[in-house]
């Protein structure tokens, strides 16, 4: 699907790091832009992030968690802004600890924001987009979702969810000129991963070292214009390693613990609690 000015795209989570470059790259395109965030304080961090290269650019609060600020969130849109031809699914929680140390309403959040409001939000969009025969829906996901690093057990189930439901979507709707795709992200140079390397106090693991957001935000516009089903963005190639991991599962196990991954939030974590 080619985009092009005078669309509109909704874009969840636009207060975040990722958010932010996301949302200055659909700017320069011309597009009429619907950010979405949670607090007054988020949206006026996304819009500062913005400068002076506003565009056509709408505020809009919504919790995500709530079912219907979901639905009021993609009718606001469509009366103030016009119906929405491209849906970025951005918008994550993340909480990284024992999985037994995590509250029902911990691991709630994580998977109603990262997962099932990502899956409500595709679904109250598509009629439009069906009717017209055009639109797309992207979901970023993670290489969480891929590997499963210790201590990140909801993060990494909705975002392993992300991958299986752009599938069923794409096989769904083949033909109907509503495409899907989602991206699979590894560590990306934004907050999080500060936060979490001042608090480990070591870097990410070599061969999971961070990438810049600018190359996200890029490949968002790729995946959109050229229909594709996944796009993984890490420094170095993952795809030969996951589809050995695919292959032999003991074997992408043992080349995890390997690269570090699960030391990093090991020791992430373990400082957390010190501090506590």
């Amino acid at each position: 699907m080619k985009i092009e000015s005078g669309q509109t795209v909704l874009l969840t989570g636009a207060s975040g790091g990722l958010g932010g470059f996301i949302a200055r790259r659909f700017v320069k395109l011309g597009v009429r832009l619907a950010l979405a965030a949670h607090l007054t304080s988020d949206l006026e961090g996304a819009c500062s992030v913005l400068g002076n290269n506003r565009g056509d650019v709408h505020l809009f609060l919504a919790d995500l968690r709530d079912a219907e600020q979901r639905r009021d969130l993609v009718k606001r849109v469509r009366d103030k802004v016009g119906p929405i031809d491209i849906l970025i699914n951005n918008a994550g929680v993340e909480f990284n600890s024992y999985y037994d140390k995590l509250s029902e309403s911990q691991i709630n959040d994580v998977l109603t924001v990262n997962l099932a409001a990502a899956m409500i939000l595709s679904r109250l969009v598509l009629p439009e987009m069906l009717e017209r025969k055009r639109g797309h829906i992207v979901s970023v996901s993670s290489l969480a979702g891929k590997s499963g690093p210790a201590f990140q057990e909801p993060y990494a189930a909705s975002k392993a969810g992300l991958v299986g439901f752009t599938m069923s979507l794409r096989a769904t709707y083949r033909g109907s000129g509503v495409g899907a795709s989602v991206v699979v992200p590894g560590f990306v140079e934004t907050g999080i991963y500060t936060r979490l390397r001042t608090v480990a106090g070591r870097p990410a693991p070599t061969f999971l070292a961070p990438c810049h957001p600018d190359r996200v935000a890029n490949a968002v516009v790729r995946a959109i214009e050229k229909n594709l089903p996944e796009v993984i963005i890490n420094r170095y190639p993952m795809r030969p390693l996951l589809a050995l991991a695919a292959l032999s599962p003991s074997l992408g196990e043992w080349l995890t613990r390997q690269f570090g991954t699960h030391e990093f939030f090991r020791a992430a974590v373990e400082a957390q609690r010190k501090s506590m």
